[in-house]
């Protein structure tokens, strides 16, 4: 499974965060984040929060392990560029460009594991499965007829069927009515 993290329009020039990037790719996760601590580059520090970014994307969205995650893939792409200009003698003007880097980081698994599909609950039910909707009245005789049958199966707090005091059954919980237009 792998893990992705992006980091745009970073103020650094690519040539410069490719120097750090150069260092890291390849490693296990926890040696390029000992490595990245202590290189005394200005790329380095936003590096080192990709690293963590992605590995926090790896434990929380696929469920892997940090110590089973290496670096397959690190580039280091050219952003926008930011134009300024400077001024120079005789009233020219000379374009300084300032660079930013785009910088993709993966991760993937050294070695690969299962992972457990879980199911995907559906909300879509419009009416609840112990709901039976009744047109008339000669229905709701027969569903308390069937009664007696489930009164062994089901407790007192899940019935479907309101009693009176007595014991008596007054009918369902819920009866659902068309209404007339």
């Amino acid at each position: 499974m792998r893990a992705k993290a992006n980091l745009n329009n970073l103020r650094i020039a690519p040539r410069k965060a490719r120097l750090v990037a150069d260092t890291v790719r390849g490693l296990g996760v926890s040696d390029a984040q000992n490595r990245l601590q202590y290189i005394n580059k200005h790329s380095a520090k936003p590096l080192l929060k990709l690293l963590n970014s992605a590995v926090s994307n790896a434990e929380n969205n696929f469920k892997l392990k940090k110590d089973n995650l290496y670096i397959s893939e690190l580039k280091v792409d050219e952003g926008s560029i930011i134009k300024r200009l400077m001024p120079r003698a005789m009233g020219r003007a000379v374009r300084i460009n300032k660079r930013t880097s785009r910088i993709t980081l993966v991760l993937n698994e050294k070695i690969e594991t299962k992972i457990k599909e879980t199911k995907k609950r559906s909300d879509n039910k419009k009416v609840d499965d112990d709901v039976k909707i009744v047109n008339n009245l000669d229905e709701v005789k027969e569903l308390e007829s069937d009664k007696e049958k489930l009164k062994d199966k089901k407790s007192d707090e899940n019935k479907p069927f309101i009693a009176n005091k007595k014991g008596k059954t007054l009918g369902l919980k819920r009866i659902f009515r068309r209404k007339s237009a």
